[in-house]
Order: structure tokens, then C-alpha cells, then sequence
């Protein structure tokens, strides 16, 4: 049997399993507005939405709660008459967690598909699976929604490029769940904006990463986003005095990836770096891993390690490390550079 790595305190700063909001984030909330998002009245909103829009290609852009929120609302949006499905990697985030937020928000049924290359789905994975045919007996897929990344894995520009031309020619809408989408821009697979013109609605996301106490932005159409607002309006997701969070959401965005679309010089690369350092590290300690690591996701086979997610949680713990399983997420942080953070 393998003899699980060890972990010291060498190996990994300790520190929170979670992001928390920096000093510039604190300081830039005393110096916010404090106006009503919900009749449009807050300034420091409507910028920082307008400016993401812009950011990425989009005409509008709306500030969620949640990147789950993010996600349902922007799928909600583009579906509007039933019978429908939403394609996407049986991977997916909207799948596996959300708390089956498209069945119960949208009506839609879910047609999961496997990525035949192990990695990311292509158009030929898409296309094999895709309902098109408006067969009495079946569900239509009306939206193909992708992650990027997803499990810290990059999807291609060039393969985005395929699908989404693919899909536009058939009358199919493209949902970007990107929560991680500046991971893959900092790694060099493509820029934010030639990401997101891509689709007609994409997530992102300021707590991941990012450092921001929480929220997403959903950006797309005029149109698609107005419906989007009443439905978040309809769920309990207007706020009163939203410049609060989006005030700390502009810090982490500008601090943390930084003001262009190509995550020139973004703090996030010190992440990957250390994910890549962990990765390494265990597998020169004897350990295998589940899969590569792109960008900040390590993912441990602990199974092969002969050890179980308890006594991995007992191993870290004697080390002062919080480490809940076999996936660790590394983010930046001012104060630690390698801690480990729970998916929202």
C-alpha cells in the first residue's frame, strides 16, 4: 500500500479555508454610495455593472448574490417556453450542486453529456448529444451551457469558438457558468472579452478567488439581462443598498486580476504557481493525483494514498491546516498565499 505523503507545516502556509475582504475592500465601503439598486438609484452599481458589460463585450450587466444565483437566473433567462433542455458537461456545477436550481427555477431537464477526452467538451461530444428534432416526445436542448474551468481544468478558446458558432447556427442559446473564467484568462487561454462574446449570458464571480465577501455579475443582452433583473426581483435578490458589495466586488476585481481583459500582472498567477508546487510536491512524496492541474485545483487521489477523507482531515489538522478533501483550491491572499478554499 501506499504511504501517504506528508504533509508539514513546510509544505503549506496555514490559514482560513476562506477568502476574506482585504483592507482596501473595508476602506472602499466607507467611501461608497448607499442609494436603492432595486429602482436603480445606487451610482456605484450602475457603474461597476456598466463597466463590467463593456469589460466583456456584453450591452448590460446585472450584480447577483451568488454565482449560483448568477447562473440560474442567467439560464432562466434565456429559456422562455417549455418544453426545453439545458446541455452541459456532467461535471457540471449546475448539475452537481446549485440545489438543482435549473429543475426547480426553469422547468428545464438536464441532458448531461462526458467529455469523450476526459478534459473538456468538444463539439463533436455536443453534437452527438443535442436534440435538435422537435419530435412530439422530446425535450429540446435550447441552451448549452459550459464551465470554464471547470475542476480547475482549462476549456479551449478555439473549442468555444466551435461550439458556440455551432449552436448559434442551430437557434441554441450559450450560458457561460465562468465562475473561474480569470483563471483561465490569467493562464493564457484567451482573453475575458474573447471569452464572453462568445455567449449570450455568462457568470462571473468575485468571491472566488477574487477575494470579494461575495457576489457575481451576469452579463448579456439588454433584454436578456432586464428579464433576469425581475426575476432575481421575484426570488428575493434585490437589494436596497447594493453599493455595499459591489463597492469590495471593483477592489477585488482591479486588485486581483487587475483592470484589463487579459489578467496582465494578476495576483492570480501566484496561485496557480502554488497549486503547481503542491502538485508536484505530492507526487514527488508518492502520491498520485486525479487529474492535472491547470490552474489553481489540486486534486489528490487520496484512495491511492491509502488513506481516507477523515484521516486526511485528521493528518491536516496535526499539521494546522484545514483540508476537508481530496480537492484543494489555492487562492490568493495578502496575508497567506496557499490557503484552501470551500466552493460556494
Amino acid at each position: 500500500m501506499l504511504l501517504a505523503p506528508r504533509i508539514t507545516e513546510h509544505t503549506l502556509h496555514k490559514g482560513d479555508i476562506v477568502t476574506v475582504p482585504t483592507q482596501e475592500m473595508l476602506e472602499a465601503v466607507l467611501k461608497t454610495t448607499f442609494k436603492d439598486d432595486v429602482y436603480r438609484e445606487d451610482s456605484t452599481t450602475e457603474s461597476f455593472q456598466a463597466e463590467m458589460a463593456t469589460l466583456t463585450g456584453h450591452e448590460d450587466a446585472i450584480f447577483m448574490l451568488s454565482g449560483t444565483m448568477s447562473n440560474q437566473l442567467g439560464l432562466r433567462a434565456l429559456l422562455m417556453q417549455p418544453p426545453y433542455s439545458v446541455l452541459t458537461d456532467s461535471r457540471g456545477h449546475i448539475i452537481h450542486y446549485e440545489a438543482g436550481g435549473v429543475a426547480s427555477l426553469t422547468g428545464a431537464s438536464l441532458q448531461p453529456v462526458v467529455a469523450s477526452n476526459g478534459k473538456y467538451l468538444t463539439l463533436e461530444d455536443i453534437q452527438g448529444k443535442a436534440v435538435l428534432d422537435e419530435y412530439v416526445q422530446y425535450s429540446p436542448t435550447r441552451v448549452i451551457s459550459l464551465e470554464n474551468t471547470l475542476n480547475g481544468l482549462i476549456m479551449p478558446l478555439e473549442e468555444v469558438r466551435r461550439i458556440s458558432t455551432w449552436a448559434h447556427q442551430k437557434g441554441l442559446k450559450m450560458h457561460l457558468d465562468g465562475a473561474r473564467l480569470w483563471d483561465a484568462v490569467v493562464a493564457g487561454a484567451g482573453s475575458l472579452l474573447e471569452y464572453a462574446r462568445e455567449f449570450d449570458t455568462v457568470n462571473l464571480c468575485f468571491s472566488k478567488g477574487l477575494g470579494a465577501p461575495l457576489g457575481s455579475i451576469l452579463v448579456g443582452s439588454k433584454k436578456t439581462i432586464a428579464v433576469a433583473r425581475k426575476i432575481r426581483q421575484s426570488i428575493g435578490g434585490g437589494m436596497h443598498q447594493a453599493g455595499v458589495l459591489t463597492a469590495m466586488a471593483r477592489v477585488s476585481l482591479n486588485a486581483t486580476f487587475g483592470t484589463g481583459v487579459n489578467g496582465k500582472g494578476s495576483l492570480l498567477a501566484q496561485s496557480h504557481k502554488n497549486a503547481k508546487y503542491i502538485a508536484d510536491l505530492w507526487v514527488r512524496l508518492g502520491g498520485k493525483l486525479l487529474g492535472p492541474t491547470e490552474t489553481c485545483m489540486v486534486f489528490l487521489d487520496i484512495k491511492a494514498a491509502g488513506i481516507s477523507r477523515i484521516r486526511l482531515e485528521e493528518l491536516s489538522a496535526q499539521n494546522g491546516l484545514v483540508i476537508k478533501n481530496e480537492r484543494l483550491v489555492v487562492h490568493y491572499r495578502k496575508s497567506c498565499q496557499a490557503d484552501f478554499e470551500r466552493d460556494g
